[in-house]
């Protein structure tokens, strides 16, 4: 399956500042065409890449006072490379997090999800989240978190991804966030899935049902959305006058649509 992902941004600087991005996709993605650009008047910024543990790639440099423009464009072809994942990172993606706290909705989780196990265990908290949360752009705020989404009822993607983060951990499964290009995404945005670590494996959930889990293509991975920032900036304010993603298949997709119950890996 090929992909092509995009993404434009226009923000203004109000004095020099450390700016990290994490838009492109990640180190294990397959690429085989990729340009990023920031730009500022005559100038051209190179920045420094730094990938992580998870392969997710930022990009950072100092940008100074004015309009700084951000492109970015990539083709995607076939499936990611599946790394491996060490006792480490399964022991991480346990503990309680920013946005995830796992150990405020223990109690819920232990009394609603009781006796269920691994991919049983998977397709019950994601159904329960979709029908129990209702995708509301623009109504929840940046800080808020599973237990916040929970109360309220509303959020968009990255809230959904840490309501099911929250709730698998406190059922002992390692769960973690990733940031998507996602093809088809209705509006379009960067998109949030959750992941779950199952009989050795990690596995999509989407519970928005809005994409379709075998097109994302990954461009970062963490505990939660804190880990997973688009745009990260020190030392200076700025804003953001505009963004633009996109993603689309361009060869053939899948005939069938994404069912939401079965195994996905992201690839």
């Amino acid at each position: 399956m090929q992909r092509l992902v995009t993404a434009e941004l226009d923000l203004e600087l109000a004095a020099s500042a450390d700016l990290i991005f994490q838009i492109t996709a990640a180190s294990n993605v397959p690429v085989t065409s990729e340009q990023l650009t920031f730009t500022q008047g005559d100038r051209v910024y190179t920045p420094t890449e730094i990938v992580d543990q998870t392969g997710s790639r930022l990009h950072r440099f100092t940008g100074e006072a004015g309009a700084l423009t951000v492109r970015y464009d990539a083709t995607i072809s076939g499936p990611a490379a599946i790394a491996h994942t060490s006792d480490l990172e399964t022991i991480t993606y346990l503990r309680p997090s920013r946005y995830c706290q796992s150990d405020e909705v223990f109690a819920q989780a232990r009394r609603q999800f009781r006796g269920l196990s691994g991919v049983e265990l998977v397709d019950a908290v994601s159904q329960f989240v979709s029908s129990s949360v209702v995708y509301t752009p623009g109504l929840s705020l940046g800080t808020d978190s599973a237990v916040t989404t929970l109360m309220t009822g509303q959020g968009v993607c990255r809230d959904y991804a840490h309501v099911v983060i929250a709730l698998l951990r406190a059922m002992d499964v390692p769960a973690r966030y990733a940031a998507c290009f996602a093809p088809g995404l209705e509006p379009m945005d960067f998109h949030a899935v959750a992941e779950a670590y199952v009989d050795g494996s990690w596995y999509v959930i989407d519970a928005t049902r809005l994409a379709d889990r075998r097109s994302l293509v990954r461009i970062a991975t963490g505990r939660d959305a804190a880990d997973c920032a688009f745009l990260s900036y020190h030392g200076a304010n700025l804003t953001l006058e505009r963004m633009r993603v996109d993603a689309w298949v361009t060869d053939a997709a899948p005939e069938a649509a994404d069912d939401h119950e079965a195994l996905v890996q992201l690839a």
